[in-house]
């Protein structure tokens, strides 16, 4: 399959893409940022199904740690044939009470971060640069259409960012070989549930305003993921996908 690298791969949605694209032949860089035993641990997983797995350690609003991730594949598994911008922070607050910092953090990876990534794969991916062409798939959010939970108004602007990056660079490397498209998740069963509204409660939010009537699995968003970037999706590109039980 080739060779994919997954940002903010340590945890959630990140390590069920990482597992899934290594169980489907790929081999994978899982990207982290802080996590690192939980990233060794989606690394080691990958390589017992008999792919190679490196887990790179790289803050993704970091241009420096973006360089260096990008060389260490490089150097380690090769030249990427797949991206998955899937790293990204929160900022739950009020946006009378939104404080410069927090702002800055959350476009700093959910925005900066994907687009520095996306900058790096399109110099190895393009047919214009000397590239065998590749795919680049961006983990969006319902939210950017839908507005979001409470207080959730910076993540949602970022991710509506995200949604217009889609389509530019979709259209600006078509002819390059990449294929560019996005997954929205909707509400899907992570950790970062545990630490705001509380797991139990968007669970119930679910049942309620999710026409399935249940949360979503990361498992889940990673088949979605992992089938825009395989060959199967030859003729897919520039398009959202939402994964969302219908909402």
């Amino acid at each position: 399959m080739g060779v994919m690298i997954v940002t903010g791969a340590g945890r959630g949605i990140g390590a069920a893409i990482a597992r899934m694209a290594g169980a489907k032949g790929w081999d994978v860089a899982v990207n982290y940022s802080r996590a690192k035993d939980k990233a060794e641990a989606v690394a080691t997983a990958i390589r017992a199904t008999g792919r190679r797995a490196i887990a790179v350690r790289g803050d993704v609003a970091s241009e420096t740690d973006v360089v260096a991730m990008f060389q260490r594949v490089d150097a380690e598994l090769g030249p990427v044939d797949a991206l998955v911008n899937n790293a990204g922070v929160d900022y739950e607050c009020l946006v009378g009470d939104i404080e410069r910092p927090g702002i800055e953090r959350v476009l700093g990876v959910n925005v900066v971060g994907l687009m520095l990534c996306s900058r790096e794969a399109v110099r190895r991916m393009s047919t214009a640069r000397g590239g065998k062409g590749g795919a680049i798939v961006h983990i969006g959010s319902i939210s950017a259409r839908t507005g979001g939970l409470p207080k959730d108004c910076v993540y949602t602007a970022s991710k509506g960012a995200v949604d217009a990056f889609t389509h530019a660079l979709s259209n600006e490397v078509a002819r390059e070989g990449i294929r560019v498209a996005c997954v929205r998740p909707g509400l899907i069963q992570t950790e970062i549930f545990d630490t705001n509204l509380g797991l139990e409660q968007v669970k119930e939010l679910a049942k309620r305003n999710v026409p399935m009537g249940r949360i979503g699995q990361p498992e889940e968003i990673a088949a979605m993921t992992c089938w825009l970037c395989s060959a199967e999706a030859s003729y897919v590109s520039g398009f959202i996908y939402d994964v969302s039980g219908g909402r």
